[in-house]
C-alpha cells in the first residue's frame, strides 16, 4: 500500500516522530490492512463501516482499549494524510469514536525505595566502571525525570563543565532544559572523568574518534540501549531488596514528578522538565498525591479506625 510508505516519511520528516512511533504506526496499519484485505476490501477505498467492522473485530479478539485506541490514532492519521493530499476525496475516519480508556493513575516509588535503588547502582556493578555508569545513569534519570531514550542517547556534549542545567532533546525533536541535583552532577563528574579516559585511550589506540554519547557502546545505536536499561534497572532493584516488577526507568520518571509536587514544585515547573506539551498529562500526579493522602488518613488517622469489640 503506497499510502503507508507516504504516510510514514510525512511522519519522520515533518513531525520528527520517533522510530518506535514510526514502527507501531507500521504495525497498526498493516494489521488494519490485512484485516481488510482478508475480507476483499481495498483499504484505499474502505467506508466508515468496514474500519468500525475493523476496530469490532479488534475487542471480539480481547484487546485491550488502549490498543484499540492506538490503531484507530493510526488509521485515522492515515486517511486524514489521504484526504489533506488528495488521495481521495473523503475521511472515512473522521468521525469514529474511539473506545473509552479507564484512567489509571501512573506508578510510583518511595523516596525510601528510590534511595535503595540509588544505593545498590553503588554496589551492584563488578567493576569501577559499571559502578560508576550504573550510579551516574541512575541518579540523571532521578534527578531529571527524562524519559528512558532521552537518557541513554544523552549526548556527551550536553554534560560539558559541570552543568548545573543540561539541555535534552525530547519528542519531535523538542528541546528543553533540565536542572540537576548536587549528587547527579557528582556521579556525573565522576563517570566522565572515567569514560573520557577510557575514550581517549581507545583513540590513541584504534585510531578512532571518540564516541559522541554520553553513555558509548560497541552496539550499532553507539551508546547503551532502552532495553539494556530496563534490564539492569531490574538487576539493581533485586539488588536493593525490592520487587524488580514495580521498577523501571518509566516509574522512575513518576517518582520524580510525584516527590517534586509532594515538596511543593509548580506543576508548570514540572511540566517543563517533564517536556509534556499540555498540562492535564501532569495534573495526574495531582491524583496520585491525593489518593495516597486519602490512604494515609484512612491508615492512621484515629477517627478513621473502625471500632473493634473490647
Amino acid at each position: 500500500m503506497t499510502w503507508l510508505d507516504r504516510f510514514l516519511e510525512v511522519q519522520a520528516a515533518e513531525r520528527g516522530a520517533a522510530l518506535n512511533s514510526l514502527l507501531a504506526y507500521r504495525r497498526d496499519i498493516e494489521d488494519y490492512v490485512s484485516h481488510l484485505t482478508a475480507k476483499g476490501i481495498d483499504p484505499e477505498r474502505a467506508r466508515r463501516q468496514d474500519i468500525e467492522g475493523y476496530l469490532i473485530a479488534c475487542e471480539a479478539l480481547g484487546l485491550a482499549a488502549s490498543t484499540r485506541a492506538r490503531r484507530l490514532a493510526a488509521i485515522r492519521g492515515l486517511y486524514r494524510f489521504a484526504h489533506e493530499e488528495g488521495l481521495r476525496a473523503d475521511d472515512p475516519a473522521i468521525r469514529i469514536s474511539g473506545p473509552s480508556k479507564p484512567k489509571s493513575l501512573p506508578k510510583s516509588l518511595s523516596e525510601e525505595a528510590v534511595d535503595a535503588l540509588l544505593a545498590a547502582s553503588e554496589t551492584l556493578g563488578k567493576t569501577e566502571a559499571e559502578r560508576l555508569r550504573d550510579t551516574c545513569l541512575m541518579q540523571l534519570l532521578y534527578a531529571t525525570g527524562m524519559r528512558v531514550t532521552e537518557l541513554v542517547s544523552l549526548p556527551v556534549s550536553a554534560t560539558r563543565g559541570d552543568p548545573r542545567m543540561i539541555l535534552v532533546r525530547g519528542k519531535g525533536g523538542k528541546e528543553r532544559m533540565v536542572p540537576l541535583s548536587p549528587p547527579a552532577r557528582a556521579a556525573l563528574g565522576a563517570w566522565l572523568d572515567h569514560r573520557d579516559t577510557v575514550e581517549a585511550e581507545a583513540t590513541r589506540a584504534k585510531g578512532t574518534p571518540p564516541s559522541p554519547h554520553l553513555f558509548p557502546s560497541r552496539g550499532k545505536a553507539g551508546h547503551v540501549t532502552r532495553v539494556w536499561f530496563h534490564g539492569r534497572i531490574k538487576a539493581l532493584a533485586l539488588h536493593a531488596g525490592l520487587d524488580p516488577s514495580t521498577v523501571s526507568p518509566h516509574v522512575l520518571r513518576h517518582a520524580f514528578a510525584t516527590h517534586l509536587l509532594s515538596g511543593g514544585a509548580d506543576l508548570r515547573a514540572i511540566q517543563t522538565m517533564l517536556g509534556h506539551a499540555d498540562i492535564s498529562t501532569t495534573e495526574i500526579y495531582t491524583h496520585v498525591l491525593e489518593t495516597r493522602l486519602r490512604d494515609l488518613v484512612m491508615t492512621h488517622h484515629p477517627l478513621a479506625q473502625s471500632d473493634e469489640p473490647g
